[in-house]
């Protein structure tokens, strides 16, 4: 890729990686993490008044929503209220990689490469250490949590890749429609209408500064980015920039937060991530089909990212 399109690439993985502490932040000021997750998918819903909806049926991208954004971020929100830590979240979270690749396998009969294999053998190797020898400020009830939302995000890949949708950001925005709905619902049955209430009409600073993070800077400006460098270049030279979420992830919860993982928790981290690498890194090619004008036809993916 050109310089400016690989500063680009690298500017979406810089915002996605901040973007655990900034939830975080945002988290301390005690919100209930399912009503915080509920107003950053409301206002990220309201870029429907400007990006046309995907030509899918609505049931399906619906269903997109529910995997992608109620589960996936529900959970996780909930995770790091209960105490996961910011960087080890971003961390941990990458094990969408691999189980992305079990859920294809057993639901799209997508055989895995030899090289996805290893990646995913080596990623759960990682996962477990770090599970293990987690430090007693990382609970293993909110370690776990996180593991679930990585599942409902590697659900909602494999849903993703069924559809076949080209646009990504229009997936985005349309099925964050159907998120905050239910999200309310699960807050005021688990905190409560009198938190929900006292959280909406007492929001700090922080906290709308932190919903506007996710929504606009994460969501919005890190989708099209991030679609549009898809849409000019091969998907095998763009991924690979999402392994620095995880990194810059940890660097960040470091320098803000003062968190830094133990001995066995970096060394998991490593594991997890090198195992990500070699699965994503080794995803098969499509084939590419000649024309009779001697051109080639190529299907874009759709990748979904952290953020």
């Amino acid at each position: 890729m050109p310089l400016k399109d690989s500063l680009l690439a690298t500017l979406v993985a810089v915002i996605w990686g901040v973007n655990f502490v900034v939830i975080d932040v945002g988290l301390s000021d005690d919100v209930p993490p399912l009503l915080f997750a509920a107003l950053r998918f409301a206002v990220v819903a309201l870029a429907v008044l400007i990006v046309a909806r995907p030509r899918l049926p609505f049931g399906q991208v619906a269903l997109v929503g529910l995997f992608m954004s109620v589960g996936q971020f529900g959970l996780l929100y909930t995770a790091m209220a209960m105490g996961m830590p910011a960087g080890l979240a971003s961390l941990v979270l990458q094990a969408q990689v691999v189980l992305t690749i079990l859920f294809a396998a057993v639901r799209l009969a997508e055989r895995p490469t030899a090289g996805q294999v290893a990646g995913v053998l080596l990623g759960a190797l990682g996962l477990s250490v770090v599970a293990l020898g987690r430090s007693a400020a990382t609970p293993l009830l909110a370690l776990l949590v996180t593991v679930g939302a990585a599942a409902s995000w590697a659900c909602g890949n494999v849903v993703t890749r069924r559809l076949g949708s080209a646009n990504g950001l229009a997936l985005t925005v349309w099925s964050a429609t159907v998120v905050p709905l239910p999200l309310i619902g699960l807050s005021l049955l688990l905190d409560g209408p009198a938190a929900v209430g006292h959280a909406l009409t007492h929001l700090s600073g922080a906290a709308v500064a932190s919903t506007a993070y996710t929504a606009v800077l994460a969501s919005w400006v890190g989708y099209g980015i991030w679609n549009s460098l898809l849409a000019r270049h091969r998907t095998s030279a763009v991924v690979p920039f999402t392994l620095l979420v995880p990194v810059l992830g940890m660097s960040s919860a470091a320098l803000v937060l003062g968190e830094v993982p133990n001995r066995w928790e970096a060394l998991g981290g490593l594991a997890l991530l090198l195992g990500v690498a070699t699965a994503a890194l080794g995803l098969p090619r499509r084939r590419r089909r000649p024309t009779y004008g001697g051109g080639v036809e190529e299907r874009q993916q759709t990748v979904r990212v952290p953020g």
